[in-house]
């Protein structure tokens, strides 16, 4: 079975999701968020680092997905981002996994069929992909959508049943 682990960056709290793709669709493995400490920014940084670093060492995926870097209204809001998401890809790249990038609006696009659908539709179509009881938090049910986009995307999910694709 192949693993994507999805990132869903912030600087505060980031958001995961691990989807595993086999001869019976894409499935449902893990998610939820790492939520730094209330330290320095580099602390909150190393925090991100080590959090990312732990999930791939518990989930082993095979590929890497993270949302890129959109234009923020506060430019340091938007470094800062840009900072999480640069520590996250570095925990991607220091284990050696294929690092792919998406923006928001084409992952949503893929997953609602709208490129400015809302954090609530998306948790509504992550729930109904994967089957999932619930709503998923919404930065893990982003994460799980990046995964999701990813698998499509690369079309590694070509062995679903058409309503899970």
């Amino acid at each position: 079975m192949t693993r994507i682990i999805g990132i869903d960056p912030g600087s505060r709290l980031t958001g995961y999701g691990v989807v595993g793709v086999g001869s019976g669709g894409i499935t449902y493995v893990a998610s939820g968020c790492i939520r730094t400490t209330n330290g320095s920014f580099p602390e909150r940084l190393a925090d991100i680092y080590r959090g990312i670093s732990e999930l791939i060492e518990g989930h082993r995926p095979d590929g890497f997905a993270i949302e890129e870097v959109f234009l923020a209204k506060n430019p340091d809001s938007a470094l800062k981002l840009g900072q999480a998401r640069g520590v996250a890809i570095a925990a991607g790249v220091a284990f050696g996994l294929p690092i792919h990038e998406y923006a928001a609006k084409t992952v949503k696009l893929g997953l609602v069929g709208n490129g400015r659908a809302s954090k609530s539709q998306v948790q509504h179509m992550v729930r109904v992909i994967l089957g999932l009881p619930g709503d998923p938090q919404a930065d893990a049910a982003d994460a799980l959508a990046i995964a999701i986009c990813h698998v499509n995307t690369l079309g590694l999910d070509k062995n679903s049943p058409p309503e899970k694709r």
